[in-house]
């Protein structure tokens, strides 16, 4: 079983940035891939980025160079560095760690809101 917590939300304005931290606890060993993902109010949740225990990482194409995702495994911590910020960043923003042996269960944060205002 794993949980996790999202924390660094909140208000900003265009072209600020943020830093998103999801720390991890219980069956952390577990963990085989972080992502994050938003949703805006009335739309599909979306993947944002995501990173391995190894640190391989990838990116929605639209997000590659404003945002970075990062971990410290040490901390059980995966973070997400979010720059230049645009109004249509506006979200929910949740972590999904993903397990790495059977039955390989997601396990989702409980978000951390971002709002940027023009």
């Amino acid at each position: 079983q794993v949980q996790l917590v999202e924390s660094g939300g909140g208000l900003v304005q265009a072209g600020g940035s943020l830093r998103l931290s999801c720390a991890a606890s219980g069956n952390t060993n577990s963990i085989n891939k972080v992502g994050w993902y938003r949703q805006a109010s009335g739309t599909q949740r979306e993947l944002v980025a995501g990173i391995t225990r190894g640190g391989v990482t990838d990116y929605v194409d639209s997000l590659k160079g404003r945002f970075t995702i990062s971990r410290d495994n040490a901390k059980n911590t995966v973070y997400l560095q979010m720059n230049s910020l645009k109004p249509e960043d506006t979200a929910v923003y949740y972590c999904k760690a993903t397990a790495s042996w059977p039955p390989y269960p997601n396990y989702w944060g409980q978000g951390t809101q971002v709002t940027v205002s023009s």
